[in-house]
């Protein structure tokens, strides 16, 4: 590859994405820049009142199939392809007729945003882009000659580039590099419907790619390089939340803070205001009230130590009240679907916190993937968007719940499943009032989450622990009664369970034996 700048004598322009688009082609032409164009782009060109050479008259052929052929043609990719240093394909061009393409800016139809729109498979297929990938990956190839722009935050550095004398060495290999990533992108989202349109569970070859959102300072520790990509979902939720203001959010902010949010989202806000306070991935602090401030208020009583430095998510408008509230406390992050002026008022005097709105709430009952990466490979999975049916529950013991058992055990499973596995969580009166999360041993996370009961009682100034009255959630079955029978010790007195462990049986007379009432799902909820 010549380190001398490169001249730009002739583009090839084609974009679905027309941002910026005259300007960019006005500055070309001014640097003396022949413009070579397709359909609407090259309408667009000529709308602003600059000349442009449709690529029908640069090949000689039409455009054809309603633009489905337009760009396969040799005069495209020879002047893509050829490399300018040999003689033989100097001569090829020469006898041909293929002139030399300098530069080539092409954005690929939006096929990933025909996909999320929720369009019907006639129109995801029509923006399958053929003609783009093609062009790109050739331009991208010869970066030794030719630079290739996929994404008008590149106009920028190559006009800039193109008014110092040319295209450098490192601009175009950087330009190929972010060509093939798109491509590589575009690919992966294509082969990824087309699987799911073919019914295809797992495929043979799978891809995941994403959009540079944000470089992080470091990752889950400082030693840690690291990045947040974005996938183009329109999920609501970190990755698409608009941040108000506060510093960049750090490696562990996002991933809380998507913790957060999944977990309140389970909350209809048709059924009342809620209150999630997540630390270290977990939830330390969950609630239901007649008001923001009240969930807000219920949840951080929970375990006020542990939310210290949390991050607190809302499944409905954050108020000037409870922001009053919230900003007592250290808070890292604070995540809703909206926020009043007045809310944000308040906040705008913590300038560390960070503070996030996401237009909605993300649907946990719709199907998502999921990946984790092992050595050597990727887990693939469905998110886990599993929903109880009340009405499908099995009562277990002699007892059945009563109405307002049955209300926190209903609350206290969908606050189980958002927390890592062994998880225990006592709940009364729609409110945590202990979690144990994470531990090897159920037993342990039983009498953690009965602890924390005992400190939550300390702290308030209760006469005895919240557990005394409470009901437990375990995510999976009790293999054996001694976690039930702690739970009993702690004070619950009613249980919700997966069931089907070897000595049911056993947990299930252990339970009649201590009057607890006790109800199986049939649906575990391991976190790892």
């Amino acid at each position: 590859m010549t380190d001398a700048r490169l001249p730009v004598r002739r583009a090839l322009l084609s974009v679905s994405d027309k941002t910026g688009l005259t300007d960019l082609a006005r500055a070309l032409h001014e640097a003396g820049t022949e413009l070579v164009s397709t359909g609407g782009t090259a309408k667009a060109i000529r709308d602003a009142g600059l000349p442009v050479r449709d690529v029908s008259e640069l090949t000689g052929f039409p455009e054809m199939m309603d633009g489905r052929v337009k760009t396969l043609h040799p005069k495209v990719h020879g002047g893509l392809l050829a490399l300018r240093d040999d003689a033989g394909h100097v001569a090829a061009m020469s006898e041909h007729g293929i002139l030399p393409i300098d530069l080539l800016v092409v954005n690929l139809y939006p096929f990933e945003a025909t996909v999320a729109s929720g369009a019907g498979p006639d129109e995801c297929i029509e923006n399958i882009d053929i003609g783009g990938p093609a062009m790109i990956r050739a331009a991208a190839k010869n970066h030794a000659f030719v630079a290739v722009v996929t994404d008008p935050e590149d106009y920028a550095p190559l006009l800039e580039a193109i008014a110092e004398g040319g295209t450098t060495p490192t601009l175009r290999t950087r330009l190929a590099a972010t060509a093939y990533a798109r491509t590589a992108a575009y690919d992966a989202a294509v082969s990824a419907w087309m699987a799911d349109h073919a019914g295809e569970t797992a495929p043979r070859r799978r891809a995941f790619a994403g959009t540079l959102a944000q470089t992080l300072r470091y990752g889950e520790n400082p030693h840690q390089k690291a990045a947040f990509y974005t996938t183009g979902s329109n999920r609501p939720g970190v990755a698409t939340a608009r941040q108000l203001q506060g510093k960049e959010l750090s490696w562990n902010n996002i991933n809380d803070t998507d913790a957060a949010f999944e977990c309140v989202a389970e909350f209809d806000p048709a059924d009342g205001p809620a209150c999630v306070i997540v630390k270290h991935a977990n939830p330390c602090g969950v609630a239901q009230g007649a008001s923001p401030a009240e969930a807000w208020a219920r949840a951080l009583a929970c375990d006020s130590t542990s939310a210290f430095g949390g991050i607190v998510a809302l499944n409905m408008e954050l108020d000037a009240e409870t922001a009053a509230e919230i900003a007592k406390i250290f808070t890292e992050v604070v995540i809703a679907p909206s926020v009043t002026p007045e809310a944000e008022a308040i906040f705008a005097a913590k300038k560390n916190l960070r503070l996030l709105t996401t237009g909605g709430l993300p649907d946990v009952g719709a199907p998502t993937t999921s990946f984790r990466q092992v050595a050597g490979g990727f887990l693939v999975q469905d998110r886990d968007n599993g929903r109880l049916d009340p009405g499908a529950l099995t009562v277990a013991t002699k007892r059945k719940p009563t109405s307002s058992e049955m209300a926190d055990l209903l609350f206290a499973w969908k606050v189980a499943k958002h927390v890592k596995s062994n998880a225990i969580v006592y709940a009364r009166d729609g409110a945590t009032v202990g979690v144990g999360a994470g531990q090897m041993s159920r037993v342990d996370s039983t009498r953690i989450a009965a602890r924390k009961a005992e400190d939550m009682a300390k702290t308030l100034g209760l006469a005895e622990s919240p557990a005394k009255g409470s009901v437990v959630a375990s995510d999976a079955f009790f293999p054996f009664a001694d976690g039930l029978l702690t739970a009993a010790e702690a004070g619950a007195t009613a249980v919700i369970q997966p069931g089907g462990s070897m000595r049911d049986a056993e947990v299930i007379a252990a339970a009649d034996e201590a009057g607890l009432a006790m109800v199986f799902t049939g649906m575990r909820h391991f976190r790892h």
